[in-house]
Formats: C-alpha cells, sequence, structure tokens
C-alpha cells in the first residue's frame, strides 16, 4: 500500500510539474531565435550549444523548485517582484531582436569564431539562450510555486513528490535539447525569407510574453497596496 501511494505522490508531481512549466517554457517558441544566433556554427558546435542549453533549463528549474522560496524568503523577495523584474529582461531582449538589423554573413562568421571557445559556448547557453530566453521568469516563478506545492507533513510523500517534479525538469531539459538540436532541419523549408519573418513573429511573441509577465506581476503589487 506504502508503495502504491508513493507512486501515485510521485505520479502526480510529474504531471503537475510538466503541466505548469512546460507549455510557459514552450521550446518550439525559442527554436527560431537559436536558429539564428547559432547559424553559422560548425555543427558540432550546435549540438554542443543545444546540449548544454537543455543542461541549464534543467538546473534552474531544479533549483527553483528545491529551494526557490526559500531563497526569495531570505533576500525578501516576492514572486510579483521576480516577476516584474524578469517580465523586464523578457520584453527588452525581444525588443531588440524585432528591430534588430539583418547581420552581414561577413559578421555572423565573426559570431561564430567567437563562439568556438569552449567557456564562450558555456557562458551563452546559459545568457541569454537558457535564462531568459528559453527559462525565463514566467517558467521560474512556475517551478517555485510548483516546488512550494510539493511539500507534505510525511517525509515519504514529499521525497515521492520532488523526485516526480525533478524527474519532470528533466524531461522538459530534454525536450528544450531535442527541439534546439534539430530545430534547423524543421525550420529549414521556411528559407532565408521565412526564417527572418518567423524570427520576428517569435521575437513580438515574446515581447508579448515579457510585457505580460510584468504585468501579472506589478497587478499582484497593485493588490497589495490596495489592500493595505
Amino acid at each position: 500500500m506504502e508503495m502504491s501511494v508513493l507512486a501515485l505522490a510521485f505520479g502526480k508531481s510529474l504531471l503537475l510539474a510538466l503541466a505548469a512549466v512546460l507549455p510557459i517554457l514552450n521550446p518550439p517558441a525559442v527554436a527560431p531565435v537559436f536558429v539564428n544566433l547559432t547559424r553559422e556554427l560548425e555543427p558540432d558546435v550546435r549540438r554542443a550549444m543545444a546540449t548544454r542549453v537543455g543542461a541549464n533549463v534543467v538546473l534552474v528549474l531544479a533549483v527553483a523548485m528545491l529551494i526557490g522560496t526559500y531563497v526569495l524568503d531570505f533576500f525578501g523577495v516576492s514572486i510579483p517582484i521576480v516577476r516584474v523584474a524578469g517580465g523586464l529582461i523578457v520584453a527588452f531582449t525581444a525588443w531588440g531582436m524585432l528591430y534588430a538589423q539583418q547581420v552581414a554573413s561577413s559578421e555572423y562568421s565573426a559570431m561564430a569564431r567567437s563562439l568556438v571557445d569552449d567557456e564562450r559556448v558555456r557562458i551563452q547557453a546559459f545568457y541569454p539562450m537558457a535564462f531568459p530566453l528559453t527559462c525565463g521568469p514566467g517558467s521560474i516563478s512556475a517551478a517555485i510555486t510548483v516546488g512550494a506545492a510539493l511539500h507534505n507533513p510525511k517525509w515519504t510523500i514529499t521525497a515521492a513528490n520532488f523526485a516526480g517534479g525533478l524527474t519532470a525538469t528533466v524531461i522538459t531539459g530534454l525536450l528544450v535539447l531535442l527541439t534546439f538540436r534539430y530545430a534547423g532541419r524543421i525550420l529549414r523549408p521556411l528559407g532565408e525569407v521565412g526564417l527572418v519573418v518567423f524570427l520576428r513573429l517569435s521575437a513580438f511573441i515574446l515581447l508579448c510574453v515579457g510585457v505580460q509577465i510584468f504585468w501579472d506581476g506589478a497587478s499582484e503589487l497593485l493588490r497589495e497596496l490596495n489592500v493595505r
């Protein structure tokens, strides 16, 4: 009976974490950005970048789920503040992508050469690709919220819940890795012009997401002021 209860807790928490985080993270929406930033890289470097981004997404989500609430409490920061700050970062990044000029091929080659260095790839794979473009404040807030809901008076149930939640983060990271690794093949039929148009549309959607995240956080802060 105990094993069935633990298995049920594991399954419920896994589905809860996937349902809460994956739709917000939405790897296909970020795939055009990844393709645009890595189009001149060697295939092995691009694959390494995709792998690192997936691993970083797992790391960020797992940390947020496990200790996110404690870190925010320690610094006296609320989730609405995280949403406001993160929404501004996402919106600013999307605005730059939306109005960015086309980069010449020679400039792309120079950017690619600068990414050959493993340390440079590691940095770019975390910022801005993993955070905030792929795993932004919305996903982090959702992971923190899920982590807070996984606690249970029984430590065995809590362990099963967090095992399910962490498994969901690994699945999410694998989906990000596979989406980015094969994004070039998926988007290749669009052609150069189609990719530019799709990138602009993705940037606009990302801008809207950033504004929405900012507004959600600001609205919560305004409601707290009205209550006081």
